[in-house]
């Protein structure tokens, strides 16, 4: 006999089953799959606030906008998923598939990345 990974009961079942129920699978992969530490938690969050300010904004998949305005709601420039630097000099910072560019006068163009 098997135990469940999560309670340690019996398992009945099927043989390859790791789990007694569905509770006690979902509880073993909330605590694997959470932030294991307040910093990676706080990063994770200002990233997922960057990501839907960007979406929220962008909606038309390209568009511009204002330091100003982004800063308005929230936004940390310090905090991105990877920097894209093209050809023509260009250098694209995203948060995922989302991106943007600065331009001047505090204007920044924003950017979708077909997946």
């Amino acid at each position: 006999m098997k135990n469940c990974l999560e309670c340690g009961e019996k398992i009945v079942g099927r043989e390859d089953k790791k789990f007694c129920s569905d509770s006690c699978r979902n509880a073993y992969n909330n605590k694997i799959n959470k932030d294991s530490t307040n910093y990676m938690r706080n990063i994770n969050n200002k990233l997922r606030k960057n990501y839907r300010i960007l979406s929220e904004l962008n909606v038309e998949g390209k568009t511009k906008t204002t330091r100003a305005k982004l800063m308005s709601k929230g936004f940390d420039f310090e905090f991105f998923t990877s920097i894209l630097h093209t050809k023509t000099g260009n250098t694209y910072y995203f948060l995922y598939d989302q991106g943007y560019m600065i331009l001047e006068n505090d204007y920044y163009m924003l950017v979708k990345k077909d997946i």
